[in-house]
């Protein structure tokens, strides 16, 4: 005799893309056309880009990765330099400066936000004062943007550079010390900003990054070094009678393939226009986890925030005393994923990598470890119902109970 048994519940990853049939209709449109890379819709989705976030350029690449070494090269940092990183980030942050040749000191974090803010740059610093300190790389992590006006402030004091990694934070911004509110991006107060469009991003190119600012040059020598560094004006580009060689180009220095295909940019370009509603939807997906959280006492919390700005999460991210539970982190994950439910962690500090420190030492930065020893990241994406944040906290909870 058939028995109905309870189907399992769908399974909750920590973060997916949300793709439709405009997406799909706009990268089906460039597979039918002339240009798969390298042609209009790449051209189209840096305007959008630009004038999304209120700068004047935008440079397409092939990751946010990509775009962090891009950066690097543009500023000139090699051997001899030194970036100041806070270790609490992806490890591309710190290996760009890496790739470009330059040395990297790491800063501490909040231990409530994980980001670095001036306090941390000026202890970080302070160590560093007998180095040749060139720029600084702040991060904005889940989707919170670190003091940027403050942060930028101190580094112009000192001549340095600055790189914003916002690879989590398209759509937020800055709220800056007069109320005024600007977009994320804009490079007001940095030199070059980074994105990344990895699909669990707030929009989705598959793999693909993009660099935004305001100097014109820069945006030139940029665009150079993501194809290979050629040129392809100039006195030389034209035969004696003043014709043009159109086959013609020079290489002055040593770039790189990092291009952006149409093929990427057109799903690109397709998921910006639905930017505002993506980071409303995410905006509102973290206040259901607020309030949750809050109609229960328990061993969870949400993290820190940070006043300085509108967040476009990316992650949500909850701080945990795992060292009071049986089992730690790694039994509570594995348990959660067993019921349905993926978690992650964002991040391990990169300068306990051991690659680090080999090359550096071991360091002690308390807040880092402190945020590290904490936090997990749960399920955030645009399809998570509000049942979803209901089941997420309800579960996490059941099996944090059974392990204390």
């Amino acid at each position: 005799m058939a028995t109905n048994t309870p189907s399992a519940p769908d399974f909750l990853p920590y973060g997916r893309q949300a793709i439709d049939e405009d997406d799909i209709a706009a990268v089906a449109a460039v597979l039918r056309g002339d240009w798969l890379t390298t042609g209009p819709a790449v051209k189209g989705f840096e305007a959008s880009l630009s004038a999304k976030i209120g700068n004047t350029h935008a440079i397409a690449v092939s990751s946010g990765t990509a775009a962090l070494h891009i950066a690097a090269l543009a500023l000139d940092l090699g051997p001899g330099d030194t970036v100041i990183v806070p270790t609490i980030t992806f490890v591309a942050t710190a290996n760009a400066a890496l790739y470009a040749g330059a040395d990297v000191v790491f800063s501490d974090v909040d231990p409530e936000t994980g980001l670095m803010g001036v306090e941390q740059l000026e202890e970080a610093l302070e160590r560093s004062k007998e180095k040749n300190v060139k720029a600084v790389f702040p991060v904005h992590l889940n989707g919170q943007s670190p003091d940027m006006e403050s942060i930028f402030k101190l580094a112009r004091s000192r001549g340095l550079f600055v790189v914003e990694d916002a690879c989590h934070s398209l759509g937020g911004s800055y709220i800056k010390s007069d109320g005024a509110i600007v977009p994320i991006g804009s490079s007001e107060f940095s030199d070059i900003s980074i994105f990344s469009f990895h699909p669990v991003k707030t929009i989705a190119m598959g793999e693909g990054g993009a660099l935004t600012c305001r100097d014109g040059r820069l945006a030139d020598r940029i665009r150079r070094l993501r194809n290979h560094g050629l040129e392809h004006r100039g006195e030389h580009f034209r035969d004696p009678d003043g014709v043009n060689k159109p086959w013609f180009y020079e290489l002055h220095e040593l770039g790189y393939n990092y291009r952006a295909s149409d093929i990427h940019c057109a799903l690109g370009a397709s998921q910006l226009k639905k930017l505002d509603g993506f980071v409303a939807r995410r905006r509102m997906i973290a206040d259901d986890y607020d309030q949750v959280l809050s109609e229960r006492t328990g061993k969870i919390r949400p993290l820190g925030r940070n006043n300085k700005c509108l967040p476009a999460w990316h992650l949500y991210a909850v701080s945990i005393d795992f060292g009071s539970i049986e089992g730690g982190r790694g039994f509570i994950m594995k348990a959660l994923r067993e019921k349905g439910i993926g978690t992650q962690v964002h991040y391990i500090p990169v300068h306990t990598q051991p690659f680090y420190t080999d090359m550096y030492g071991s360091q002690e930065l308390p807040g880092a470890n402190l945020y590290y020893d904490r936090c997990l990241s749960l399920p955030l994406y645009i399809g998570l119902e509000g049942s979803g944040v209901e089941r997420v906290v309800e579960t996490l909870n059941s099996v944090l109970d059974s392990r204390s």
